[in-house]
Parts: structure tokens; C-alpha cells; sequence
């Protein structure tokens, strides 16, 4: 669905109760591209990523369609850096009963003093229920990039909200696809390279893929349905070659 025909934002249910809000750009010298931020609707509605500051308007009137702003919970993100947490403040506006959701590193070196209210930090495995759904956050750190990066997985639907990792160009995507999405994000990552390469990326790939993914749900372009285990050992071995 459409929720704004100037900009394209658009929203899609890729798995039960997870819905992909994508924006479609153009990034000067680089060409298409697009951010996703990922909302859970439940009992304590969750939104994964919050998009830049510029793009608030446009993301705020896409949750809008699925259910009300000011019902958000949580305002959750991977690490921090514009597109994860820009508009952070003008959620937590908007959504007076929300706070702030992101891994303990985060909370204290940033977020504690960059939010408006204060962060709710979620320990490494921590298991935080909103209603059907539950989620579970994952340390992940410098992969790809950023000392507090981690993960969340939802794990009834078997949903993997994997941040940067498998970043497509393009804008013109599929919601979600069952194609091939390694080959499409190594070519991009070959040509801007933004992973730090820690010595322990299969490490922690190995830890993601034990969960058993059936859903990837990536930041920039089309979330992904198939074997999850399977596609981050690839990109594993691929970091490895």
C-alpha cells in the first residue's frame, strides 16, 4: 500500500504482524536507494529504526495507516547513526507513552544523553515481550559496523530485523523477495565498503543463524524469505573470502 505518492513510501506486512515501511531516494553520486523501518504492531507496538529526521513526516504517516503513533511502545534501532535513530526525539513526541529501545553500549555512551526521555537498554540475550510477539536483542558488535550495534528477533514469526547486513541499491524492490539478496548487497559492499571486518563477524553470524531466520528483515531494500541460517553462513564465508 501507498501511503504517500510524492515519495513512494509504502507499506507491506512481510510477516504476520510485521509490516516494512519503505521510502525510496536518490542519494546524489550514488543513485536509488531506500530506508525501511520495521513496525511490530502488538499490544506494546514496536518500531525497528526511525529513519532520518527528514523523513519523519513521511514514516510517521505510513505507521499511521496501520495503527495509532501515539499507541508506540518502543522506539528500538541497531546503533547509532542518522538513519537508525535521526528522528528519535520526534518519535518519542509523538508517542507519549514510548521510550527509547537499544542495546546496553548504546544506552550508556549515547542514547542516555541524545534522548528526550530516558533508554530502555536490553542486555545481551534479553527477551522482551509485547504481547504475541516477543523480542530478543543480540550484541553484535562493529557487525557491520558500530561498537553498540545489535539485533533484534522476533521469535514467533522467526523474523530477524538484521540492520545493515544484506544492504540492496536500488529503490525499486520488491516488499519482500525469496530471490537471490547476497549477491545484490556484496556488490554494494564491494563498492562502498561499510563493514569494520571484526575478526569475529562469523562468530556472530554463526549466533544470528542459530535462531533459524525465516525472514530477513534488512534495512535497505527488499526483506528476504527462505533459509536465514543458511544465507548468513554465506555471507560468512563470503566476508571470509
Amino acid at each position: 500500500m501507498i501511503t504517500n505518492r510524492q515519495s513512494g513510501t509504502n507499506v507491506h506486512e512481510i510477516a504476520d504482524g510485521i509490516y516494512r515501511i519503505n521510502t525510496p531516494i536518490v542519494i546524489e553520486g550514488a543513485g536509488a536507494f531506500s530506508f525501511n523501518q520495521y513496525l511490530i504492531a502488538d499490544d506494546q507496538p514496536l518500531i525497528f529504526h526511525t529513519g532520518p529526521r527528514r523523513l519523519f513526516p513521511l514514516v510517521r504517516e505510513a505507521v499511521e495507516s496501520v495503527l495509532p503513533v501515539e499507541s508506540l511502545r518502543y522506539i528500538a534501532f541497531s546503533h547509532v547513526e542518522a538513519d537508525e535513530c535521526g528522528s528519535l526525539n520526534e518519535w518519542l513526541a509523538a508517542a507519549p507513552q514510548s521510550v527509547p529501545l537499544c542495546g546496553a553500549v548504546a544506552a550508556t555512551v549515547s542514547i542516555g544523553d541524545l534522548a528526550d526521555r530516558a533508554p530502555r537498554a536490553l542486555a545481551d540475550g534479553e527477551l522482551l515481550l509485547l504481547g504475541t510477539h516477543a523480542v530478543r536483542w543480540l550484541d553484535t558488535p562493529h557487525l557491520p559496523h558500530a561498537w553498540e550495534c545489535g539485533f533484534l528477533t522476533e521469535e514467533r514469526t522467526a523474523t530477524l530485523l538484521c540492520g545493515d547486513l544484506f544492504t540492496q541499491g536500488g529503490a525499486d524492490l520488491a516488499p519482500i523477495t525469496e530471490s537471490d539478496i547476497l549477491g545484490p548487497s556484496e556488490a554494494f559492499r564491494h563498492g562502498m565498503d561499510y563493514f569494520s571486518h571484526t575478526k569475529h563477524a562469523r562468530a556472530m553470524l554463526e549466533r544470528l543463524a542459530a535462531t533459524q531466520p525465516a525472514t530477513l528483515a534488512c534495512m535497505h531494500g527488499s526483506a528476504w524469505r527462505g533459509d536465514g541460517a543458511a544465507l548468513l553462513r554465506a555471507l560468512a564465508d563470503s566476508l571470509e573470502a
